[in-house]
């Protein structure tokens, strides 16, 4: 008995052993990843002629001048603000959307050029931004559609990436029976689609929504190219304009406080979805 008692001991102290290792790790990892955000913030509230004299844990007495600076400076700043905000979070919901609905017609269909359909999207997954950018900005200039949001909504709303994502978590959550039941039932294919299907989806679309909110607020190379008017331009194209100021009007400042300025609504919109997340994560990643 006392032999069973000893190895029962050493089997506890182990797993406890591995769980405070766990915990460290964590720990060190959610640091090392939280410490450039405070290095931000830091830098945030000190002056131009601070940032140049070298590094500091403390925070200064500039930030109120540096936000005063940069609402009053050349640059529409909220503006930005307001144009990042209508393309991402308009970009999220199109493309979470129709992404799903794309999912769910190759899940749930059977028709002839099914199996082709699929290695089709994927493929177009695999080609760059930068290989068609030519093309495109040729086709928005002869639509007039430039200094327009449209072109930059509309594109996401065919996401290959967020289309194999949900067609993953599709095939380990959604019975092909649920939706046979919801037919016989009486059910239309939208209203089983927005009532059953979507419902059932919430982790992974609270995933891909936060992916491609990220995503779409941090893009620059396709915004640079359709927007030319400052009170159209989105707010990685107004920093990056701050950045690129003469050494007379540079103000570094003024860029991390910028920089500052557009990561709320990113940590807000993950704050609003992150129950999901990870649930979302690990479902969608495990198939039956």
């Amino acid at each position: 008995m006392s032999g069973k008692n000893n190895d029962g001991l050493k089997k506890g102290l182990g797993i406890k052993a591995r769980r405070i290792l766990a915990y460290i790790v964590l720990i060190i990892i959610s640091f090392f990843c939280l410490f450039w955000f405070y290095i931000l913030f830091i830098n945030a509230t000190r002056s131009n002629g601070e940032l140049q004299a070298g590094f500091t844990l403390l925070p200064s007495t500039h930030a109120i001048d540096n936000w005063n600076n940069l609402l009053h400076g050349t640059l529409p700043i909220v503006q930005g603000m307001l144009n990042s905000l209508i393309i991402a979070g308009s970009s999220a919901v199109l493309s979470v959307y129709f992404s799903t609905m794309t999912a769910y017609a190759i899940h749930a269909y059977d028709f002839r050029l099914k199996k082709y359909i699929y290695p089709f999207i994927l493929m177009i997954m695999m080609i760059p931004t930068q290989v068609t950018a030519l093309g495109f900005v040729q086709l928005v200039s002869r639509m007039g559609l430039e200094d327009s949001f449209i072109p930059l909504i509309c594109t996401t709303i065919a996401a290959p990436v967020t289309f194999f994502y949900m067609k993953q978590y599709m095939e380990s959550t959604l019975p092909l029976a649920l939706i046979e039941a919801a037919r016989i039932d009486g059910s239309g294919e939208f209203r089983t689609f927005n009532h059953i299907v979507l419902p059932l989806m919430k982790p992974a679309i609270a995933v891909q929504a936060i992916f491609t909110f990220v995503s779409s607020w941090n893009n620059y190379f396709t915004p640079a190219l359709i927007l030319h008017d400052d009170n159209k331009k989105t707010l990685p194209i107004l920093i990056a304009q701050l950045r690129a100021a003469d050494w007379l009007k540079f103000d570094m400042g003024q860029v991390y406080m910028a920089i500052a300025f557009s990561i709320f609504p990113v940590i807000i919109v993950y704050l609003v979805l992150s129950r999901q997340i990870v649930q979302g994560v690990a479902v969608g990643s495990v198939k039956e």
